[in-house]
């Protein structure tokens, strides 16, 4: 199902800064960088969070009862530390496109500003009309590109920016023919759909796409058949049979020479992957039957090849785009001072986007063009900025999976004319 294929990367940009007066969690919104016309720059929380001008509300969507309830409490959390209780309407969505829909019906009702979450794909779906007939902007939690349009922004980190990023990091080694072997699913698609955009906008030539089906009779036949192992193989095959019915020790000697050669390589040099678990472990153990050499062949995935869990350790080598995890102090620090607790990923979507609502909110409504302006703001994880047609760019960094951890191998571009972003 599309919300919970996408609800498995839940990797977003975490923003927090500060104002005049006493310190607050939130946007910087003035200083060096947004006078000279740069990305909006973060610093440090501090202190409690101030009223907004004229009571304001922002209304947080999101799960406070059903199976998702302990996700809703986090992101209620996360959003406490920017927005006083007094200016937060946190309105159950039950978990479900319905209780979204009724949640945002209520959210508007009340006078809301600003409507953050709802969390899933199809939960944002239904938020969607009844926010933009009220001209309500929503900043969401998933990271579903299909959800974005104009006054709808997806927070998560989308495939298309993680496979922009990585084809750009390709690129940059010299590496120019592009495939992809991907799971037949929502999130496989929408990462092949990722790749022909990334690579066309690069000007390269168009990437060989294979999806697979489960199992690994179906992974290794969409692996022959991407490698073209037939067209690489056959050649020399046929030599071998040609050499062996000479009936002659030359032909016997050409025939055992001919099968120690080795066989072209594929016509690719960066393969994506999106697969975790068993059948990434299946893939890993097909590429070299097949003769596609990872030493020349660079592997590309997904952010989820960050965690462990992933069984990412059977591809190592491989390359994911991130947000840089290091720079997430100021949430976590933030977090921990009031909850006692560190802060969980999830928290950082509802921090994000409690910090955007902040600095949108002005005298009796919210600007978007405040949202949008062309350079940014550079947060917690990296570089951001947003479209007025509802599309976000991120800067992430670039990571190599080496056993069971991961270094990293380039940094998050933090401006919007860096290739990548």
């Amino acid at each position: 199902m599309r919300s919970r294929a996408y609800s498995l990367l839940v990797f977003v940009l975490v923003l927090g800064g500060c104002t005049a007066g006493a310190p607050q969690y939130g946007y910087q919104t003035s200083g060096a960088a947004s006078r000279a016309g740069g990305p909006v720059s973060m610093a440090a929380p501090g202190g409690m969070p101030g009223p907004l001008e004229g009571g304001q509300r922002v209304a947080l969507l999101a799960p406070m009862t059903g199976p998702r309830a302990d996700l809703g409490q986090v992101l209620k959390q996360a959003a406490l530390l920017v927005l006083p209780e007094s200016n937060l309407d946190v309105i159950d969505t039950g978990g479900t496109a319905s209780g979204a829909a009724s949640a945002a019906q209520a959210a508007i009702a009340h006078g809301s500003r600003v409507i953050i979450g709802p969390l899933t794909s199809s939960e944002t779906a239904a938020v969607a009309p009844i926010a933009k007939q009220a001209g309500v902007p929503v900043l969401a939690f998933t990271n579903d590109p299909a959800q974005s349009q104009p006054g709808v922004w997806p927070l998560g980190v989308t495939p298309g920016q993680q496979v922009r990023r990585l084809v750009a990091a390709a690129q940059g080694q010299g590496k120019t023919s592009f495939a992809a072997l991907l799971p037949e699913s929502d999130f496989g698609h929408a990462m092949g759909t990722a790749l022909s955009q990334a690579v066309q906008t690069a000007g390269l030539p168009p990437p060989v796409i294979r999806m697979h089906g489960a199992g690994m009779q179906a992974i290794s036949t969409a692996t022959r058949d991407l490698s073209g192992y037939a067209s690489r193989r056959g050649p020399i095959d046929a030599r071998i049979r040609q050499a062996r019915e000479a009936g002659t020790a030359e032909g016997r000697k050409e025939a055992r020479e001919l099968g120690r050669s080795s066989i072209p390589p594929p016509s690719f040099n960066v393969l994506l992957l999106a697969d975790t678990g068993e059948a990434l472990s299946e893939i890993a153990s097909v590429l070299p039957y097949y003769d596609v050499d990872r030493s020349a062949v660079q592997i590309i995935g997904p952010a989820i090849w960050s965690s462990p869990a992933s069984g990412s350790a059977a591809v190592s080598g491989a390359w994911y785009a991130a947000p840089d995890a290091s720079s997430r102090s100021a949430l976590e620090q933030g977090f921990s001072a009031k909850y006692g607790v560190p802060a969980p990923p999830l928290a950082d979507l509802a921090f994000d986007a409690a910090s955007i609502a902040r600095l949108m909110l002005h005298g009796n409504g919210a600007d978007t063009g405040v949202l949008t302006q062309p350079a940014g703001f550079v947060g917690a994880d990296g570089w951001i900025a947003f479209s007025a047609d509802g599309h976000v760019r991120r800067g992430l960094a670039v990571y190599k999976i080496t056993g069971g951890s991961s270094v990293l191998i380039e940094p998050a571009p933090q401006a919007p004319s860096t290739p990548g972003s």
